[in-house]
């Protein structure tokens, strides 16, 4: 690959580009963009990688129309490489409604590969390709304007190390025949439910404790209309309404703008407004819900008594094999899993299907069983067949 560093800001270039990158077998992409003050997140700068070149794209230049970019993102016939790519994907999904496909994610890939839970791209970078990453921009504010060769430096180095990143994962994966296992956690990244938004599921994301009927369907209607309002004005949550201000009003339930000018965080200014007006409407809906129809808290499940140990010893057993298989453990089971698991032979959870259950869910229920044990010898955990 060249070191030419180019910024796209003319539309000729653009499809131009896209045009060279649509016969490349992969590109490798990475976006910057700002959410501080937006519901959805502000695009600001677009990088791309092929074998001969990288360049970035600016969606903020005058005249630009990513349509050449978005096709390039549905092409199948390219592979779309991103690390740590959920976001990503997101900016694209939101603009266009298409999930780029297909799409390899090295962050992913490198906890199939055994680099651990989560692995940050510099890590990663630095232990797969041997380049350091300059950090200094990396709080940068993309959207100003001119970008200087510096942040422009820091931004493509992110998709020019990711290729050849993406080649040695790609080929541990085929050399140690765990290619299908990251086809199963691509197919959840490019499923368009993932994106999807649900404003009647907002009010889950508060986590409320009580269990009143009735406060749970005044904040459901609450807080389905703040993420509406919220969309629509492409303002973030807390700046129509805080967190706590929502809690308040769904506890007190006020049907006047007087009584609502009460309420924790709002003034007369705000209940006497449009707000006001739509947070009454809001409570109104909620208060008139019938019963039936009232969302609830889904109860956690109550565990036998006497599993503690029994969950602590599968704990130790995930480990194990997640070292001996040399993939992050955060792939193959939670703690949630693994009480489910202690308390049900045909538990729902991922651990005991596919390839989880060949790495660990069959040995889980064979060590719940008596089948096999864990013994500790000369300071270290070994399975025992019974």
């Amino acid at each position: 690959m060249t070191d030419t560093h180019t910024l796209i800001d003319r539309q000729e270039d653009l499809a131009a580009a896209c045009d060279r990158l649509a016969r490349e077998r992969y590109v490798a992409i990475d976006t910057e963009f700002m959410r501080e003050s937006t519901y959805w997140p502000k695009l600001c700068l677009i990088q791309l990688a092929g074998a001969e070149e990288a360049f970035a794209i600016d969606p903020l230049a005058e005249g630009i129309d990513l349509a050449p970019l978005h096709a390039l993102m549905a092409d199948e016939s390219v592979l779309k490489v991103f690390h740590s790519g959920r976001q990503d994907i997101e900016i694209f999904v939101h603009d266009t409604g298409r999930v780029p496909h297909p799409v390899f994610d090295t962050q992913i890939a490198a906890m199939v590969c055994g680099f651990g839970e989560s692995v940050g791209y510099e890590k990663l970078i630095a232990r797969l390709v041997g380049a350091a990453i300059d950090k200094s921009s990396r709080f940068t504010d993309w959207s100003r304007r001119p970008l200087s060769e510096r942040q422009l430096s820091y931004a493509l180095s992110d998709v020019i190390h990711l290729r050849p990143a993406y080649e040695k994962l790609a080929a541990m994966l085929h050399e140690n025949g765990r290619e299908s296992w990251l086809e199963e956690e691509m197919d959840v990244l490019t499923d368009p439910e993932t994106y999807r938004t649900h404003p009647e599921e907002a009010w889950l994301r508060l986590k409320p404790r009580s269990t009143n009927g009735k406060f749970l369907a005044v904040l459901k209607e609450l807080a389905a209309w703040r993420e509406r309002a919220a969309q629509d004005r492409d303002q973030p949550r807390n700046r129509i309404l805080r967190d706590e201000t929502l809690m308040d009003v769904a506890a007190h339930t006020p049907r006047t703008p007087e009584d609502l000018a009460k309420a924790r965080g709002i003034g007369r200014s705000i209940a006497e407004g449009w707000q006001g007006r739509e947070i009454i409407r809001a409570v109104d809906r909620g208060l008139s819900m019938p019963k039936s129809e009232r969302p609830s808290l889904e109860k956690r499940d109550v565990l036998p008594n006497g599993l503690g140990p029994t969950i602590e010893l599968l704990k130790v057993l995930l480990k194990l094999r997640c070292e001996e298989h040399e993939v992050a453990q955060k792939l193959v089971a939670s703690v949630a899993d693994l009480e489910r698991i202690a308390a049900d032979d045909e538990a729902v959870v991922p651990a005991l299907h596919g390839w989880r259950r060949q790495v660990f869910g069959e040995a889980a229920l064979d060590l719940k069983h008596g089948r096999i044990a864990l013994m500790l010898k000369r300071g270290r955990v070994h399975v025992v067949r019974q």
